[in-house]
């Protein structure tokens, strides 16, 4: 028997099976390999247990070498039994590059119970010595070490830490250290702290780490057949790539290859840059949009830069580690006067500020030896992004699931490809190129499960953020924090840098007041749909799991026939990718959601966009987000319902119930809570095997929350002595067009939108629908002959309603044009099946627009006036090349972003990318329509800002949607009261007068058209309106 064999490539296609690649050199030119696997029948979790157990026991008795298994196949593995391995010559040294690294190779020799044994690789080349490649190497020999390194160069932050805390408990009094966290002692919180800086400052190490160590585990415990499919393969990933990135990093310090991104290339360890690779391209790939495709320029600039982020915390972990060795040789040798004193340590604190704030001139200044760190720039985080890609393409590969009747091999294929797209331009003719990477189609079909692997630096944080007091000083204690959302407009950035910090504070104040409502996860809920979506997923408006097959091409040269199969097709591959975009939406969400669940509390830090409107930092469960984040997230300090809280938790069920019954006045939804008594219960009692009535609600996971806490609350002893944790939301009506008729002081537009007090709340949407029904009952009156919108409004006569208009009269305030009016119409329309042909349903779609916003002019005529006047001021502005600046009554400097792309080229190793940057040059036309709507925004912030603070100040835990306010059942009245005086407040101010002013100011040589006028509403009539908020 030969000793020249060797397997190259694993796979873990079905969890529980492990085929196995041998290529045949004699048989090479037939490109066909060898595979042999294991038995069919299912591998039991039980069993692999067992299997474990025993591994570890022939481990102990017997003096192998643990890199002589692999995946889970070692030669103490009673799955060798099941495993025919064949003879075969020794493969080409070439063929090594198409896997997961060299793995193992088999000896001419069996073991004491008869079984086929695993050798050691010959060190030729860079062949590995010791059996799975040289992870396993690593972690035999250097891995220990460098966890150990690790934890001493983070150790000194935390020891800076602890000091701090102690300084604090001996300079205060226990009522000072309690107040470190609401409800949490100081002991407690410098644990929670010291936990939060390690989670933000090691998410890329612990992320290299697992692999190593799952590698190593899975060499001692085969624990391959219980990995997730795609985790299997980022395990194969791994290796190779990080030893191509380690050879590219070898290749840019020798002189004679020195590529314009070599000084940025080797700044980092090889694995940290091989994982963020992987899971930042697999994390486009799956939320981008494109159903397995991304852009080379996006992905190559993303990757880019969070190497270079992660680059930022790497040198000031090493710098601190030197400078505690240094510290430790001086103290051996006994030198005292070099201890870290007070002011050293200040100073220290003072670096790693000017690092979050990329204030480089200043660290160099103040730390020797750091000279040489700058800021990369576009160009260079976008070649060193290409870089990495392209050596992923090129060592990540996949096998497809194998036929275990098959006579032939299963193939191998690159698990990612670079190609061109061409696309045509619309307006000008012609066509375009860019380059895309796209994954393979088996690839693919594991990327919704891969979303629970993926590393997430910015996740909620175990303790309260870390107070604004900058423009980047605050929220996160290490990861870099900025309190706007610029998106690369440099001329808001500096803006807001340049505004003085006592103008700021009321902006601060109120990011920390929504930064410290502690959260916690429903656990309840979170089973539910943890059920629903094992199962398959399709209830509760979640998304199928399973793709919608293709229709199968018609046996016909019919062209007519083809082009509607086509037209078929290319339906259904749209809704695949939609669905494909959901999954893994939803399961990033749940992925956050199983890491927190175990969580006592945890926090969500809040910055602004450019408007002024406040959002979580954390991008995927947050209560911003669709009624699944909202169902499975409630606060984590409980409150008794008291009277009025079991009022309004009934009142709240009924909102969420929503279908009508949320128009109905406050009476009308505590008789249907309590009408459907008996269906809260069989809700929360058995919300799947049951009848199910919470799943009829619009908001179902939210409706399934209530329903299990106002179960509990009702079975109690004393219901209003219930604790609840159930955050409790009142509504805005419309609250664009209310902040409208608050500006415009408009009496007939406030009492459509709720601004004065009725004993049923307005329903604006039902009232733009019935003057849309009038028009339409006219127009179909006339004769077509004379007026051809008469078929059209006949073919309308049974469509109108309120969802009909909703959207149109929702996004009126921002600005909405005749084109996306006509675009909601037309979706509606097509949702509900309306009996038209296309054609017919575009005409249609083209009229219901134009009639709806003439609906609207008519009922909001000083909302009308208001958008012309804002629109006509920007443009004026625009007109000068200038953007529009506005200040919000929170002090906040705005300016519109909206700026002329240029496009310059950069060349990388993989393609020669187009990056674009802002020029000098406003769009004027951007400029006009934005405007309106993004000056609403900042007036909507502004209110929510002042009600979270006034909140916090009454001792109210407060959470703000923009519109939508939250608070606990108990506090509603309160939070009411308190949101209205707010409003009446801000809109007290001369709003209008202070925006002319600041135009008049900034240029005095534009002539501006005068205020619109005004109407007689007395805003006070707002603090009396149940309803304005609801």
């Amino acid at each position: 028997m030969s000793n020249n064999k060797t397997p190259i490539f694993f796979s873990a296609n079905k969890f529980d099976h492990l085929p196995v690649c041998y290529y045949n050199h004699n048989n090479y030119n037939n490109n066909k390999p060898t595979i042999r696997f294991p038995s069919p029948e299912k591998i039991s979790s039980v069993m692999w247990r067992n299997v474990a157990k025993q591994a570890i026991s022939l481990h102990l008795k017997k003096p192998f070498s643990r890199a002589y298994s692999f995946l889970g196949i070692s030669q103490d593995s009673i799955l060798r039994d099941k495993v025919k391995f064949v003879c075969l010559d020794m493969v080409p040294r070439g063929i090594h590059e198409v896997g997961s690294g060299r793995i193992g190779e088999i000896l001419n020799h069996e073991d004491y119970m008869g079984r086929t044994s695993f050798g050691v690789l010959k060190n030729d080349n860079f062949w590995c010595p010791r059996g799975y490649a040289t992870v396993a190497e690593a972690v035999s020999s250097t891995d220990v070490e460098e966890d150990v390194s690790i934890v001493e160069e983070i150790q000194e932050l935390l020891q800076e830490m602890k000091k701090e805390e102690q300084r604090e408990g001996e300079n205060g009094s226990g009522r000072n250290r309690r107040r470190v966290a609401r409800g949490m002692g100081s002991g407690k919180y410098r644990m929670l702290k010291m936990r939060q800086v390690k989670i933000e400052t090691e998410a890329w190490e612990k992320a290299a780490n697992e692999y190593r160590e799952l590698l190593m585990d899975m060499c001692e415990q085969k624990l391959a057949p219980n990995l997730p499919y795609m985790k299997s393969l980022f395990l194969g990933w791994f290796e190779p790539l990080r030893d191509a990135i380690a050879k590219e990093q070898e290749r840019c310090r020798m002189a004679k290859h020195k590529v314009a991104y070599a000084p940025y290339f080797d700044q980092l360890p090889a694995d940290m840059m091989a994982v963020i690779t992987m899971h930042k391209l697999m994390g486009l790939l799956m939320t981008g949009g494109e159903h397995g495709r991304a852009r080379v320029v996006q992905a190559a600039c993303i990757i880019g830069d969070a190497i270079e982020q992660e680059v930022r915390i790497h040198k000031f972990l090493e710098k601190t580690k030197k400078k505690n060795e240094t510290k430790n040789k001086e103290d051996e040798e006994g030198d005292e006067s070099n201890t870290v004193t007070t002011e050293q340590e200040k100073l220290r604190k003072k670096v790693t500020d000017l690092i979050k704030k990329q204030k480089l001139p200043a660290v160099r200044r103040i730390v020797k030896g750091q000279d040489d760190f700058k800021p990369w720039g576009q160009d260079a985080r976008a070649k060193v992004g290409s870089r990495v890609i392209e050596l992923l393409t090129q060592t990540a590969y996949i096998q497809s699931p194998a036929d275990q009747l098959a006579d032939a091999p299963p193939d191998i294929f690159p698990a990612f490809t670079h190609a061109l797209r061409t696309v045509s331009k619309e307006t000008k003719g012609g066509s375009k190129k860019y380059g895309v990477i796209e994954c393979n189609p088996l690839v693919l079909k594991g990327l919704e499960r891969t979303a629970r692997h993926m590393v997430i630096p910015y996740m909620p944080m175990l303790v309260p953020p870390v107070k604004w007091t900058g423009y980047d000083k605050g929220a996160h204690f290490f990861l870099p924090s900025y309190v706007m959302r610029t998106h690369g407009a440099k001329q808001q950035r500096d803006t807001v840098k340049r505004t003085p910090k006592k103008q700021l504070e009321p902006v601060f104040e109120a990011l920390d007041t929504l930064g410290n409502t502690k959260w916690r996860v429903n656990n309840r809920v979170l089973s539910v749909l943890d059920r629903i979506w094992s199962c398959g997923g399709r209830l509760a408006d979640l998304v199928d799991r399973n793709d919608v097959p293709l229709p199968e091409k018609p046996e016909t040269e019919d062209e007519a026939q083809l082009r509607k199969w086509q037209w078929k097709v290319r339906n259904v591959k749209k809704e695949n990718r939609e669905r494909h975009s959901q999954r893994c939406d939803i399961e990033l969400k749940l992925s956050v959601a199983r890491k927190m669940k175990d969580e006592e509390g945890f926090y969500y830090p809040h910055n602004v966009d450019f408007r002024g409107r406040a959002y979580p930092m954390h991008p995927y469960l947050n209560h911003l987000g669709s009624d699944l984040c909202r169902g499975i997230l409630e606060f984590a300090e409980g409150r008794t319902l008291g009277k009025s809280g079991l009022h309004w938790l009934k009142i709240h069920l009924a909102n969420l119930y929503a279908g009508g019954v949320d128009k109905l006045s406050h009476e009308g939804r505590l008789a249907f809570t309590e009408n459907h008594l008996d269906d809260i219960f069989d809700s929360a009692d058995k919300p799947l095997e049951g009848r199910r009535w919470w799943l009829k609600a619009e908001d179902p996971f939210q409706c399934l929350a209530v329903c299990i806490n106002l179960t509990e609350a009702l079975r109690s002893s004393s219901p209003e002595t219930f604790i609840s944790h159930i955050p409790v939301h009142q509504d805005g009506s419309c609250n664009g067009l209310q902040h409208y008729a608050a500006l415009g002081r408009d009496t007939l537009g406030a009492a459509a939108v709720n601004l004065v007090a009725r004993e049923k709340p307005a329903d604006v949407y039902s009232g733009i629908a019935a003057r849309v029904l009038v028009i339409i009952q006219r127009d179909a009156q006339r004769d077509p002959a004379v007026f051809p919108d008469a078929l059209r409004a006949k073919l309308l006569l049974s469509q109108v309603d309120r969802k009909l208009v909703k959207q149109t009269v929702m996004t009126s305030v921002y600005g909405v044009t005749y084109i996306g009016a006509r675009d909601q119409i037309k979706r509606r329309l097509k949702e509900r099946g309306a009996p038209m042909e296309e054609a017919e349903l575009f005409g249609a779609s083209c009229y219901a627009a134009k009639v709806t916003l003439t609906a609207l002019g008519e009922m909001f005529q000083a909302a009308r006036g208001i958008m012309s006047w804002l629109g006509e001021c920007a443009k004026i502005i625009a007109s000068e090349n200038q953007p529009v600046r506005w200040t919000t009554p929170l002090g906040l400097p705005v300016v519109q972003p909206y700026r002329k792309l240029g496009r310059h080229t950069v060349k990388t190793s993989l393609q020669i990318l187009t990056l674009q940057r802002e020029t000098e040059k406003v769009m004027v036309k951007r400029q006009r329509t934005a405007f309106p709507p993004n000056f609403v925004h900042s007036l909507d912030g502004s209110h929510m800002m002042m009600t979270a603070v006034a909140c916090r100040k009454a001792g109210l835990t407060f959470a703000g949607v923009h519109d939508s306010y939250w608070t606990h059942a108990c506090d509603v009245d309160e939070m009411n009261r308190i949101l209205r005086e707010k409003f009446v407040e801000l809109y007290e101010m001369p709003i209008f007068e202070n925006l002319l002013d600041s135009f008049q100011k900034s240029f005095p040589k534009l002539v501006f058209p005068p205020l619109p006028e005004r109407g007689d509403f007395d805003l006070r009539e707002v603090l009396g309106s149940p309803y304005f908020f609801n």
